[in-house]
């Protein structure tokens, strides 16, 4: 039998228009459960696949209630000639090896600055240093993300490895992470 983590899974599911921002050039999609049950968690994970033949490495995030949803850019859905509102169907398999995230530019400043907090970093997995970022930068409020990047760094410069408090598959902190709204 083939592994969890490997097995390709294959799909299929409704393109969608984001509610908001309203002129978004991206869609999405969410996975059928049965789907993201496959999958190695219900937090993040980064997969690569096709979509209606079109190839693709992206990072899926969880829906906040046990699934994932796809975040499709307009290359992507563009180079598979499909629309919002078609049916695609999807082979997805996650990644050998993590890929490392952006650093947002006020994430590096401040780990520039602070040279206990980049040892740490520097030393922390790719998923771990995705899920620090995901964690400073999903605060609905500016202020909120200004205040976690110094929690952060504070956090990091004295070894802590993982983020705080960080419901990785959305599931407990409702509102944290989920799927967008689709549009009409």
């Amino acid at each position: 039998m083939a592994s969890k983590a490997t097995a390709p899974v294959r799909f299929k599911a409704t393109l969608r228009r984001p509610a908001q921002p309203r002129a978004a050039a991206w869609r999405f999609l969410v996975l059928p459960a049965a789907a993201s049950a496959k999958l190695p968690t219900r937090s993040m994970v980064t997969v690569e696949g096709t979509l209606a033949g079109a190839p693709f490495q992206a990072t899926l995030e969880p829906d906040g209630e046990g699934s994932h949803w796809l975040k499709v850019e307009r290359a992507l859905y563009e180079a598979a000639g499909v629309e919002a509102g078609d049916t695609v169907a999807l082979a997805i398999a996650p990644v050998a090896r993590e890929p490392e995230p952006t650093v947002p530019a006020d994430v590096r400043a401040a780990l520039v600055a602070h040279p206990e907090a980049q040892a740490t970093w520097a030393d922390i997995t790719p998923v771990a240093r995705r899920d620090w970022i995901h964690w400073i930068t999903s605060g609905k409020k500016a202020e909120t993300s200004g205040k976690r990047l110094a929690t952060a760094i504070d956090m990091l410069a004295s070894g802590k490895r993982r983020a705080c408090c960080f419901d990785r598959s959305g599931m407990y902190s409702k509102g944290a992470m989920g799927a967008p709204e689709a549009a009409e």
